[in-house]
């Protein structure tokens, strides 16, 4: 893939302390534990404001991780566009019909790294859905699904457990939307569906033993409680604070 800033000799050196810089001053931090796999796609929810874009090229500056993003194409126009795609922007013509998975796919297939980041609602307006494209990108080129995120109201970004997608695209679904459930972002009432996750908290002292403390990858087993259980609790551990509430 192209060169970005994430690997600009010097430049992208000075970029990386910018950003570091940025986060402390804003009281910003960058958690959780990078998936030790080459090539994944990256979920970036929520999506609800501009911003969500600056914090998550400071995040992936200061993790050292080479992202490729996308993007509607009016942001590609003029003099910018040079500069979007230097910060690894893909533009995304939405008024046609194309074959985005397909091409992605074929990326992932061509190239021996590449960390693909898509926010699944599509746009940061109030939406009802996400959008499924994400998924099966992932599960068409056979790579992992790591769960990105922004929290505003923690100040906190980074990256959640990552998992291969079965298949079964509900049943991932509703754990993809579990681990969300209780991510604030900067604008909570325009977050799509995967906010709206009600139920008890189903958190215990046993809860940590279900976490595979040298991977941070999980395989869904089909218990949907249990598979719950452990988001929720990598949740709590990687935050430090109460657990997302769920229903089984």
């Amino acid at each position: 893939m192209r060169t970005t800033v994430f690997d600009t000799p010097i430049l992208g050196t000075i970029m990386r302390w910018t950003a570091i810089l940025t986060m402390k001053a804003f009281g910003w931090k960058a958690v959780g534990t990078l998936p030790s796999v080459d090539k994944y796609v990256g979920i970036a929810a929520p999506h609800t404001t501009n911003w969500d874009f600056i914090w998550t090229i400071c995040i992936a500056l200061k993790l050292r991780v080479k992202v490729f993003w996308m993007g509607k194409h009016t942001l590609f126009k003029g003099p910018a566009g040079p500069i979007m795609r230097w910060l690894g922007g893909i533009a995304i013509d939405r008024s046609k019909a194309g074959n985005t998975v397909e091409q992605s796919i074929a990326a992932f297939n061509e190239n021996e790294k590449l960390v693909l980041i898509i926010p699944p609602e599509g746009t940061r307006s109030k939406t009802r859905y996400w959008k499924t494209g994400f998924y099966h990108i992932a599960h068409g080129a056979g790579v992992p699904i790591a769960m990105g995120f922004l929290d505003f109201k923690l100040k906190m970004g980074g990256f959640g457990p990552a998992f291969i997608p079965t298949g079964d695209i509900d049943a991932d679904m509703e754990l993809i939307k579990g681990f969300y459930s209780n991510v604030s972002g900067k604008f909570p009432d325009q977050y799509g569906e995967a906010q709206f996750f009600s139920g008890k908290d189903a958190i215990d002292a046993d809860t940590k033993a279900y976490m595979d403390e040298s991977s941070v990858f999980f395989a869904p087993t089909g218990d949907m409680e249990n598979d719950l259980r452990f988001l929720a609790a990598y949740y709590r551990e990687i935050t430090q604070t109460d657990a997302p509430r769920l229903s089984a």
